[in-house]
């Protein structure tokens, strides 16, 4: 058999590991050859892929990005897309193909599953928002690099005496933003999840300064909005999936604070350097457990099923499980973490 392989929607630190494993046992083990697809959907679309060999695979388990590049191709965009989909993936003998993505990847490889493409879905994005799966790749290194710049930002707010703002990624879930505010000590953490009182933040940095603390960090998800607000949008534009692109929330708080409170206040956004660089252990791990579990499950024909964990066990879930649902952060967690902020 031939089989597929695609990475769509944003790059995320692991893509190349699920890569690789998915060569090495579906070539090894299974005798199949695997081809992939250039710039997710996009490749399928045009009929652009090549082939992966032992040799390709070779060397890029730490490799952050996707060999394959990656792009936000909706094909549902044109009537004639699903067609010529199918159309190409029968002229390359295509018998199958592995989805690597987010929600709008696996929920394109959902409703081509119903137009006949064999698809099998493996879980990727850093905001670890998806449901079936109680972790994505991908996260587990972006949490680390948030991590990593809380501690940096600690002892220049500190010697500065400055309220110090990290926005990070996190559209509709602040996952991102909780476990690293909770790892890297952050005095106040503000998710999409729970809206903020910009008064109530305030306080937490007066509690702060009563008790000698001339200095506060905060971390914030890009999708935090305050009571009764929207979020903050960067730009009005539309991706082919009709998402726009959120940002300046950091922004929006840091002038807010500095007209309540006279405190010097910066701003860092961490932006693109959470889904850049070489993967974590856990991630790289994580990654080829998937990729395994993908290629088995093609060899099973178990089709239109994600691979998926929950507790260290690798399982699969119905794509149609999966889409049109979101994995919000868990709000014990959240209470858990509010015992720290001011």
């Amino acid at each position: 058999m031939k089989v597929g392989i695609l990475s769509g929607g944003g790059d995320a630190p692991g893509i190349n590991a699920v890569i690789r494993a998915v060569v090495r046992k579906g070539i090894q083990k299974y005798g199949y050859e695997i081809v992939g697809m250039k710039d997710g959907w996009s490749g399928l679309l045009k009929g652009e892929y090549s082939p992966l060999d032992l040799k390709a695979a070779s060397g890029i388990l730490p490799r952050g990005g996707s060999i394959l590049g990656t792009s936000r191709t909706n094909p549902f965009k044109d009537k004639k897309g699903p067609q010529e989909i199918m159309k190409n993936a029968k002229k390359a003998g295509i018998g199958a193909v592995i989805a690597i993505g987010g929600e709008d990847t696996l929920t394109v490889a959902h409703k081509m599953a119903e137009f006949g493409l064999k698809c099998v879905g493996v879980p990727k994005t850093i905001d670890n928002d998806l449901s079936g799966t109680d972790y994505t790749f991908g996260f587990n290194t972006a949490v680390a690099i948030a991590t990593e710049a809380l501690d940096r930002l600690h002892t220049t707010a500190e010697t500065h005496h400055r309220v110090i703002i990290l926005e990070v990624m996190g559209r509709y879930t602040g996952w991102i933003a909780l476990e690293a505010g909770l790892a890297g000590g952050a005095d106040i953490i503000l998710i999409p999840e729970k809206p903020f009182d910009i008064d109530e933040v305030c306080e937490l940095i007066k509690q702060r300064q009563k008790r000698g603390r001339n200095f506060s960090i905060i971390i914030v998800a890009e999708g935090a909005k305050p009571k009764g607000g929207v979020e903050i949008v960067y730009s009005e534009s539309l991706d082919e999936f009709g998402h726009i692109r959120l940002g300046g929330i950091g922004y929006y708080l840091g002038k807010e604070i500095e007209k309540c409170l006279n405190i010097e206040t910066r701003v860092v956004v961490l932006g693109h350097l959470q889904r850049g660089g070489t993967p974590t252990a856990f991630d790289r791990v994580l990654a080829t457990r998937f990729g395994i579990a993908a290629i088995d499950l093609v060899h099973e024909g178990k089709f239109d099923y994600m691979a998926a964990i929950k507790g260290n066990k690798i399982i699969s879930v119905p794509l149609k499980d999966v889409i049109g649902k979101r994995k919000t952060v868990i709000l014990q967690l959240y209470d858990i973490a509010s015992v720290f902020f001011g």
